[in-house]
């Protein structure tokens, strides 16, 4: 029987990589993302998993904070739709990690690299097929990249083509990806089967408890929940946003044909949707008026 739990879900994914005792997923994770040739050995958790953080939730991303072997701070988050700003965001998480490190009363040579990941279930750059971008700061003439500083990964989870059949022989990132979408559509057995490595079965065995926890279950259920509800509002504000966007530019038309003033976009994007509803319908009687 399918789990029916997909790690895309905040408090699934918080508790596959963000508990303690369950590191070695979050360990196979990053060093799949970051694929160094010195890969993480251990990492210590910040902000471990806790029921009340859930509870107390206001919004839906809920990152994994952590600092690995190397001395590497992270950030680690599951976003289940393009925002406005995600970017500066990322980039700010990653500088608050290196900051940090100075308040902690390190010097300057001790900083070492803050690197912030997120997992996207949407495209963040429409023009290209890539599904990983990897920012760092670098030289615009030469190329030349300043490393051992600030770091920003993406992953556009949808941009990866990914077969059940063949997800054994693919890259790690791919499986992990593979995992990360379709946990939820198989038994244990059949991902511990697909996903062999150690690393995997330590994410699945957890899956499968928040599937068979009573406790676990309602909360994921929940959580679930406020998610569908927050892409719903999301989509419908984008809807509005086109619909305002259409209004006003069928206004300013309208305004020019009848040799009115012509307001400007920002101040009637300004506008309820229902007052340039009106607006637009009261300049298209007076169109009709003057053609008649």
């Amino acid at each position: 029987m399918a789990l029916g739990i997909s790690p895309l879900v905040d408090f699934a994914f918080k508790k596959i990589f963000g508990s303690p005792e369950n590191v070695r997923a979050l360990i196979g994770l990053l060093n799949a993302v970051l694929d160094r040739a010195s890969p993480i050995i251990a990492v210590e958790i910040l902000n471990p998993f806790n029921y009340q953080e859930f509870a107390d939730a206001k919004q839906i991303v809920l990152d994994v904070r952590a600092r690995d072997d190397q001395g590497r701070s992270l950030n680690v988050g599951m976003q289940v739709s393009r925002v406005g700003g995600l970017l500066q965001r990322l980039n700010y998480y990653a500088c608050s990690l290196y900051l940090d490190q100075m308040q902690r009363g390190g010097n300057y040579w001790t900083l070492r690299p803050a690197i912030s990941i997120c997992f996207l279930n949407d495209q963040l750059f429409r023009d290209t097929q890539q599904p990983h971008h990897w920012f760092e700061q670098g030289d615009m003439t030469s190329g030349r990249r300043l490393t051992g500083g600030i770091e920003v990964h993406t992953i556009e989870l949808p941009k990866y083509n990914l077969l059940a059949e063949t997800i054994s022989r693919a890259s790690r990132i791919e499986q992990w990806v593979f995992f990360l979408l379709r946990a939820d559509r198989y038994s244990a057995a059949e991902l511990q089967a697909m996903l062999p490595d150690l690393e995997f079965h330590a994410a699945i065995s957890v899956v499968e408890r928040i599937a068979s926890q009573t406790e676990d279950r309602v909360m994921y259920d929940q959580r679930e929940k406020a998610i569908r509800d927050q892409q719903w509002l999301l989509s419908s504000a984008r809807q509005e946003g086109e619909q305002a966007g259409v209004l006003a530019g069928q206004i300013q038309l309208l305004q020019r044909l009848l040799q009115q003033p012509e307001q400007p976009l920002e101040e009637l994007l300004q506008l309820p949707t229902e007052k340039l509803t009106a607006q637009h319908t009261d300049l298209q009687s007076q169109a009709r008026l003057r053609n008649t």
